[in-house]
């Protein structure tokens, strides 16, 4: 165990804190500190789907780029706290997570028409296929 220091200044347990086991795995058993989120991808009958699971980040955190058949999915997100303790500062934190994830489009998405939503933590990127790639109705051929 690593010994413990102690300010004569108004900051008891501040070295212990940041210098215990415990700080050290918290750090790394934080959610917000994974860099790539689960993707769910899907093929419906008209369209693709894929699902990325991001808790904590909002929509405006998302960043979606199309280029040569490629989707890309990228986001950085920075978080700070800080506490103070009679008008000085205490303790500052920060934690700073990105991650990118790149799609290679089949050919029959309609780029042109692609949509994204955003609800409880879930980003959902809707691919709809071409028309002459959508499953139509099973037709009976009368044979002659």
């Amino acid at each position: 165990m690593l010994p413990v220091f102690r300010s004569n200044r108004n900051l008891p347990g501040l070295f212990e804190e940041f210098l215990s086991n415990n700080w050290l795995n918290n750090f790394w058993e934080d959610e917000t500190w994974k860099s790539t989120p689960a993707v769910n991808i899907f093929e419906r009958k008209d369209k693709f789907e894929i699902e990325i699971a991001a808790p904590g980040l909002e929509k405006e955190d998302f960043k979606i780029d199309l280029k040569d058949d490629y989707l890309t999915v990228s986001s950085e997100k920075k978080e700070s706290k800080e506490e103070k303790e009679k008008g000085k500062t205490v303790r500052c934190e920060f934690k700073y997570s990105s991650f990118q994830r790149s799609f290679a489009l089949p050919q029959d998405v309609d780029t042109s028409k692609i949509k994204a939503s955003h609800k409880n933590g879930v980003l959902t990127i809707e691919l709809p296929k071409k028309e002459e790639f959508k499953e139509g109705p099973t037709r009976q051929i009368e044979i002659m």
